[in-house]
């Protein structure tokens, strides 16, 4: 996460954050130089997870993606910039609801081939994130903004409504290359479905859903 008045701490960055769909911080440790934020435990599998199980039908796809949808939209009015949003990052509760991780856990078992380039905090100019989620902005180590959260969130609606990753690649390199030479691929889905992918997936910011 990074806020887009300039790089914050992560935890004085999630502390700023209160919403049904994003996980609580609840402290900052350090021990030996290194710190550990300590979270909400969310029980249930993450999104990655239940992709890989196959194709998510569209009415649980959507109410997935409205809640994703709301807790960036909470995010963002914060000014704060997820950059780093893949299905990995989102937990299901047995309930159906959402909490939304925040950063990065190594080791985390993500399947899909889009390998992470750094689990660093974000700064502009920088590329960081996960390849196959990343804005084309982002693949060019361009400075990313809310459109590039926009990007990822189209990505990752995308991949629950195919059950597999719209960009892939043996490596970090060949996914960037993906991102920013190749048009996404649309899914079938409902003519609603398929213009909000479209305007989530335009590949100029500009003209990119707000």
């Amino acid at each position: 996460m990074e806020s887009a008045a300039g790089a914050a701490k992560p935890g004085q960055v999630l502390a700023s954050l209160n919403h049904p769909n994003i996980a609580i911080l609840y402290g900052l440790e350090e021990s030996a130089g290194t710190r550990a934020l300590v979270m909400e435990l969310v029980e249930g599998p993450t999104l990655g997870e239940r992709i890989d199980q196959g194709p998510i039908p569209l009415e649980d796809a959507l109410g997935i993606a409205r809640q994703i949808a709301e807790a960036l939209e909470a995010a963002h009015d914060k000014g704060i910039i997820h950059r780093h949003l893949k299905p990995a990052n989102v937990k299901v509760t047995p309930e159906g609801s959402l909490a939304k991780a925040l950063d990065d856990e190594p080791g985390s078992g993500d399947s899909r081939n889009s390998p992470t380039l750094s689990l660093a905090a974000t700064r502009l100019g920088v590329i960081l994130g996960t390849a196959a989620y990343m804005s084309p902005e982002q693949a060019k180590g361009k400075p990313a903004d809310r459109r590039s959260d926009i990007w990822s969130f189209g990505v990752v609606l995308s991949e629950r409504l195919t059950g597999r990753p719209m960009y892939r690649g043996e490596n970090a390199a060949e996914i960037l290359a993906a991102v920013i030479r190749d048009e996404p691929a649309i899914p079938k889905a409902p003519p609603a479905v398929r213009k909000l992918l479209e305007r989530c997936l335009d590949k100029d910011p500009r003209q990119r859903l707000q």
